[in-house]
């Protein structure tokens, strides 16, 4: 379970901090790191922060943009530390970790982590299937970059040496096909906006929250590829039939 696992960190400004991290994960066994746009990478002070966890940095992945870390990956679940305009399913570390582990290898699972100072932007929690919340002390609720990729580490670890079904959130029947991977959804979001553009229902002048409650809707399901293969389907048939 824990090999499936990928951790993203977006746009983190200070190179310890992802030295932190590789620690943190070596520490729980989890080995997938992904950059986007680092500001200092690779740095010394990254190697100094792993202290014997420099195999992680070694084979991380740097990218340009979250879509691309995200391309492969079937569940994406971005932390969060606060409400949000339009609420998106929440779950905790634990309930996190008793979704994850049950799942086959061949699932890939991104967890998201956003900038050290303002976290991850509305757009971007909106690529999430859903997201993770760490209930820390309200009246100090700050917490270190790898201090929260350790919390989540661990209650990953957890759930692979002890199980975690106990805590298991209601989920839906286990899923007969694999599911879809991040580029096939968004190439599918972007023939929804299309569609719903051609026959007018989206004013794209005057979206309102049209396109972030499908997608709220969308990826509550975790669609599989046959599902949105179907939709897809739905979508060039409206087109046809409108002729576009």
């Amino acid at each position: 379970m824990l090999e499936n696992v990928r951790i993203v960190l977006v746009n983190t400004t200070h190179p310890g901090n992802i030295g932190g991290v590789a620690r943190a994960m070596k520490n729980m066994g989890l080995s997938g790191l992904c950059l986007v746009k680092p500001k200092k990478f690779p740095h010394p002070d990254a190697e100094a922060r792993a202290s014997g966890a420099g195999d992680i940095l070694a084979q991380a992945m740097v990218v340009d943009s979250l879509e691309e870390a995200l391309a492969d990956c079937h569940l994406v679940v971005g932390t969060s530390a606060r409400s949000r305009t339009i609420p998106w399913p929440l779950v905790n570390p634990r309930e996190l970790a008793a979704i994850v582990s049950p799942l086959p290898e061949t699932t890939r699972v991104a967890i998201v982590f956003g900038r050290e100072d303002r976290g991850l932007t509305n757009d971007e929690l909106q690529r999430c299937h859903q997201h993770v919340h760490i209930p820390v002390n309200e009246q100090f609720s700050s917490l270190n970059l790898a201090a929260a990729v350790q919390v989540i580490s661990y209650e990953m670890r957890m759930a692979k040496v002890f199980g975690a079904e106990d805590v298991k959130p209601r989920w839906g029947t286990e899923w007969d096909v694999e599911l879809a991977e991040g580029r096939e959804v968004e190439l599918m979001f972007d023939h929804l906006e299309q569609t719903l553009t051609e026959i007018e229902f989206l004013d794209p002048e005057k979206p309102r929250n049209l396109l972030p409650r499908l997608r709220r809707l969308i990826l509550r399901a975790v669609p599989d590829k046959i599902e949105v293969n179907v939709l897809r389907g739905m979508l060039t048939a409206i087109q046809k039939r409108n002729g576009s």
